[in-house]
């Protein structure tokens, strides 16, 4: 059992080393956020229970609330390869808009919505999103942010911390890559990301965590907050990146949500490389990147500000490079991982987004083009749509047993 202060008295830490203990390396769950959207206007429409409501019971567990009622997530199950998760991700992005065409729901994805605001929406009524009202209010009341996230198995508690400590580095390049949220309320805000600048900068115990040396300082300081009352669950713990206690993961949650699929499953490739790579570099005996937070901000607000138009500072260096440079640089850096996760042909979505552009630049290109926020929503909805059709059409026929 653990040493650390009041860790034998923890409700929240009950259990959480020995699911990091008994966790399977690169077993794999990914969840992504859709708005949900009337099909006249493309405004955001209140209609969460009525999606869920009509979810068949083979479905209905795969879809869960997300703080506002125009807003609706999909998780796929636990999966032993990237692939196969990849898969459950794309039925069931279409699973779930096909659901919603049955009820007149429109479903669109990205990191925030272009023109509807805040003050329309609502917030679901469950346990935990009452408590999130009553403790939080406006800064609740405003998240109007939809991303995607990605689970991954790492055995070992004090091995997991190494890992999270080290991906903080790379959460920039993750977040530039996906940035694909830069029109809020009817204009272009300059931000790549708005999503980030919405969520990270308002809630509490969100964005970069410290580095932690091992479990125990890191269970050390959930004890603390328990102790003091900061939290009643452990899921009010927002990190962009974060051990998750229920499943014994690394939660990455830097990212926007993405219009594009295969958008979606490379960006998912590139972080869950990054996890098996630091993974190999950790049993290797070599040494994790621990750099300091001041500096990994500087880097996060580029990604925020500029996305992958900008530039940013190489951490172990000093200087600045392209920020395309340092995503490509990334790629290059998770080679030794890719063949046997399965995962080149995901990632070959990554350099012709850093070639093409993102989804902000599509969404400014065409603001920029036909100048109605709404028009180019449309077209948001329209891709979130067919880009899954195109990738599920790509995977290879599933074998069917006799």
């Amino acid at each position: 059992m653990s040493n650390v202060p009041g860790a034998n008295e923890s409700r929240l830490l009950a259990g959480v080393r020995e699911r990091f203990v008994e966790s399977t390396d690169f077993t794999i769950g990914l969840e992504e956020e859709y708005q949900l959207l009337d099909p006249a206007t493309l405004a955001l429409t209140n209609r969460f229970e009525d999606l869920k409501g009509s979810a068949p019971a083979d479905f209905v567990d795969r879809l869960a609330g997300e703080l506002i009622a125009s807003e609706i997530e999909f998780r796929t199950g636990k999966n032993d390869t990237f692939a196969s998760a990849a898969r459950e991700l794309v039925e069931g992005r279409l699973r779930t808009i096909a659901l919603a065409d049955e009820l007149q729901i429109a479903i669109g994805a990205s990191g925030v919505h272009p023109f509807s605001t805040w003050p329309d929406q609502r917030l679901i009524d469950t346990p935990h999103y009452r408590l999130l009202d009553q403790t939080l209010g406006y800064v609740a009341w405003t998240n109007n942010t939809w991303s995607i996230h990605l689970h991954c198995g790492v055995r070992d508690p004090d091995r997991a911390m190494a890992v999270c400590t080290a991906l903080r580095s790379v959460l920039p390049e993750l977040l530039a890559l996906s940035a694909n949220s830069p029109i809020f309320w009817g204009r272009a805000t300059r931000l790549h990301s708005t999503r980030t600048q919405v969520f990270m900068r308002s809630f509490p115990r969100c964005g970069v965590p410290d580095s932690f040396a091992n479990w125990d300082e890191y269970a050390s300081f959930v004890a603390l907050l328990e102790r003091t009352g900061s939290i009643q669950e452990a899921t009010q713990i927002w990190w962009s990146v974060r051990p998750h206690h229920s499943y014994g993961t690394l939660e990455v949650r830097i990212c926007d949500g993405q219009t594009e699929m295969s958008h979606a499953v490379g960006i998912m490739a590139l972080a869950y490389a990054c996890i098996a790579r630091f993974c190999m570099a950790y049993d290797a005996g070599e040494p994790l990147p621990a750099h300091p937070h001041r500096f990994i901000e500087e880097n996060l607000w580029r990604a925020i500000r500029y996305g992958l138009e900008g530039e940013m500072i190489d951490l172990d260096r000093g200087v600045v490079r392209p920020t395309v440079a340092a995503v490509d640089s990334l790629v290059q850096w998770v080679e030794p991982v890719v063949d046997g996760l399965g995962l080149g042909p995901f990632l070959e979505t990554v350099p012709r987004m850093l070639a093409d552009g993102n989804g902000a630049m599509f969404q400014l290109r065409r603001l920029d083009e036909i100048g109605d926020p709404r028009a180019v929503h449309a077209e948001v909805v329209e891709r979130t749509r067919e880009s899954a059709k195109e990738v599920l059409a790509s995977f290879p026929t599933p074998k069917v047993s006799r």
